[in-house]
């Protein structure tokens, strides 16, 4: 007989090697808290290791060394290319155009011949009048000689005043109408040389605006062609007000050399000279023009070309020279990142002189010789170690690029 309860030690055993369900769950949180504990102190020990591995990584950076020598004191400004002079060659005359005698491009000089109008109307003008000249010049002297014999005649009493007076009035009237007549013999002459169009510069001929065989007039707005003096040329150029003074001082005492660069500022045009100071400051701006004057021999510079101008306004003897990227600023004032002997980073704070172009003059804060750091600089504080770039197998000496 088979019956379902269990005996007194039976009963025992199952109490004793049969956990509860709350004894279980009391154990598996036991356990959890000590394997995140030791999960935890296991990434505390790497994190901190790996910081450890970071604080003695060198940083990779730039240099160069601190320099004494002449800093010049550039000024730049934007500035637009001007010619000297620029014509629109239009005609004087009406009449049809039967030449051209240049070439689009062409170097013209002074009194060269552009083009030609039909002359033959102006040839006959000329002609005209100087037939009417010719005629008035007859009776012209027919009246005088009139005048001379009622001369004779009026002292002899053989005539009266009047008629004398009447006569030597006829001999003004005729000298009049010879003097009208010469002018109009000039007038044509003149008509007639505008018919052959000459350059009245020394310039480049641009693109022709007419061909051959239309009508041109004197009243025409476009013209015939437009010559451009680009030999010599001039450049205007703006610089603030506050550098106005230095530079009228300077010009009074020796001529400033002005640079040109293209737009990106990457290639020199040409070097000239400062011509003058434009007699007004622009209110809006601040600012003031300056006009400098280039010979252009290798026509680098086009009219309404933009660039970049540089005054070259004094040299400042013996000064203490490191690149401008070197500098830094913050909230302790101006300072430099100097590689110390021992490949280590020293914070310097410096007073600066003035930045001309990519270099900076510095007036204390730095010694000839001493290695300031270029770049890399947002991964430094004082004491970091540095490794120079481009550095031979032993880490020795300053990259190169860095040197002034």
């Amino acid at each position: 007989m088979v019956t379902d309860k269990a005996g007194p030690e039976e009963s025992m055993r199952m109490v004793r090697f049969t956990p509860r369900l709350s004894d279980r769950l009391r154990l598996g949180a036991i356990y959890c808290l000590f394997a995140s504990l030791f999960g935890c102190a296991g990434a505390a020990q790497k994190q901190s290791a790996q910081a450890a591995s970071r604080g003695q990584q060198a940083v990779s950076v730039a240099v160069a060394p601190a320099e004494r020598r002449d800093m010049p004191v550039i000024l730049t400004g934007l500035g637009s290319v001007e010619a000297y002079n620029t014509v629109t060659i239009k005609s004087r005359v009406d009449g049809q155009l039967v030449q051209v005698a240049f070439k689009e491009g062409q170097e013209v000089k002074k009194g060269a011949l552009l083009a030609i109008i039909d002359p033959r109307p102006f040839e006959v003008q000329v002609s005209q009048a100087q037939a009417t000249l010719f005629k008035d010049q007859s009776a012209l002297k027919d009246v005088k000689t009139n005048l001379e014999r009622f001369q004779g005649l009026f002292k002899e009493g053989v005539i009266a005043q009047q008629q004398l007076d009447t006569q030597a009035s006829q001999v003004g009237q005729l000298e009049g109408s010879v003097r009208a007549d010469q002018a109009q013999v000039d007038n044509a002459k003149l008509q007639l040389t505008y018919t052959h169009i000459t350059s009245p510069i020394d310039g480049r001929v641009g693109l022709r605006l007419v061909d051959v065989g239309n009508m041109v007039h004197a009243s025409d707005q476009n013209g015939l062609l437009v010559i451009t003096q680009l030999q010599p040329i001039g450049v205007l150029f703006t610089l603030p007000e506050d550098s106005l003074p230095a530079v009228s001082k300077e010009m009074q005492q020796r001529p400033l050399q002005v640079e040109v660069y293209s737009r990106d500022d990457q290639t020199k045009l040409g070097t000239g000279r400062l011509l003058t100071i434009d007699n007004q400051i622009d209110a809006t701006t601040g600012t003031g023009r300056l006009k400098a004057e280039f010979d252009n021999r290798e026509h680098a510079l086009w009219p309404n070309q933009f660039v970049n101008a540089r005054l070259l306004l004094e040299v400042r003897k013996d000064n203490i020279v490191v690149p401008a990227p070197a500098i830094q600023r913050g909230p302790q004032g101006t300072f430099v990142y100097l590689m110390k002997p021992d490949k280590t980073a020293e914070l310097r704070t410096i007073t600066v002189g003035f930045t001309s172009g990519n270099l900076t003059s510095v007036d204390k804060g730095i010694a000839p010789g001493e290695v300031v750091i270029t770049d890399g600089q947002d991964k430094l504080q004082a004491g970091s170690k540095v490794e120079v770039r481009g550095a031979g197998a032993s880490g020795q000496g300053p990259n190169n690029g860095g040197q002034l």
